[in-house]
């Protein structure tokens, strides 16, 4: 299933999705820019590699703020085209609504927090890998978690493939969203063990995605986006 457009309208210009997606890709582009040797570098410093963060704490090799800081700085790094455009895509089809109801500033901190809480998720179960963590997706699996509580009723225009043949369905965002959290769950679930392959990082994931609903959950409670079908 492939999203193509949620069908709830928006009141205002999503300044802070646009923005999100803008910064992304203008650090993707300077990704690219770099030599081999320096982008490879530039990932070590910047990606999240949860081995780092064991060896500081053990006062070995790293100081803990070097090592901490990719728990921020990761969520802005991607590792190629389609990974850019598939996080991208989801960001906009389910953050401008998501914005819409919070509000610009509020938002822009639970993305930040979503995205930081992902990557900690994404830390504890793979604690010691040495393979690097990087990309939006876990800010973005909080997105959707606030989407789910505020948006439940939605239909998203989904393309679904079936195997030559393509089509489109309207999709209420609860079945979406909740089909979607399953697939992470069981991945996540079937990834225990494997710290250091490589791959999807599905517990960035599922814990974005739970940071995100914890936090519409207590936006709706203060009276800001209230939930509604």
């Amino acid at each position: 299933m492939f999203p193509l457009k949620d069908l709830t309208p928006r009141r205002s210009l999503p300044i802070v999705t646009l923005l999100l997606i803008g910064v992304n890709i203008a650090v993707f582009v300077y990704q690219l820019s770099l030599p081999p040797k320096l982008g490879e570098a530039f990932l070590q410093t910047y990606a999240l590699i949860p081995s780092k963060i064991s060896l500081a704490l053990a006062g070995r090799h790293y100081a803990l703020e070097q090592a901490l800081l990719p728990l921020f700085t990761c969520m802005f790094l991607h590792g190629g085209f389609l990974h850019i455009l598939g996080n991208m895509w989801f960001l906009w089809i389910f953050g401008a609504n998501v914005e819409d109801r919070l509000g610009p500033v509020p938002y822009l901190l639970f993305y930040l927090v979503c995205g930081v809480g992902s990557n900690i998720s994404q830390l504890l179960f793979s604690w010691g890998s040495h393979v690097p963590s990087l990309g939006a997706s876990g800010a973005i699996s909080g997105v959707l978690g606030a989407y789910i509580l505020f948006f439940p009723g939605s239909r998203i225009l989904t393309l679904i493939p079936l195997f030559i043949i393509f089509f489109t369905v309207r999709i209420p965002a609860v079945i979406f969203i909740g089909l979607w959290f399953v697939a992470q769950f069981l991945s996540g679930i079937g990834s225990l063990g494997a710290v250091n392959s490589g791959g999807i990082a599905w517990w960035a994931h599922i814990g974005g995605f739970l940071t995100g609903l914890v936090l519409a959950r207590v936006a709706a409670s203060f009276g800001r986006g209230r939930p509604y079908g």
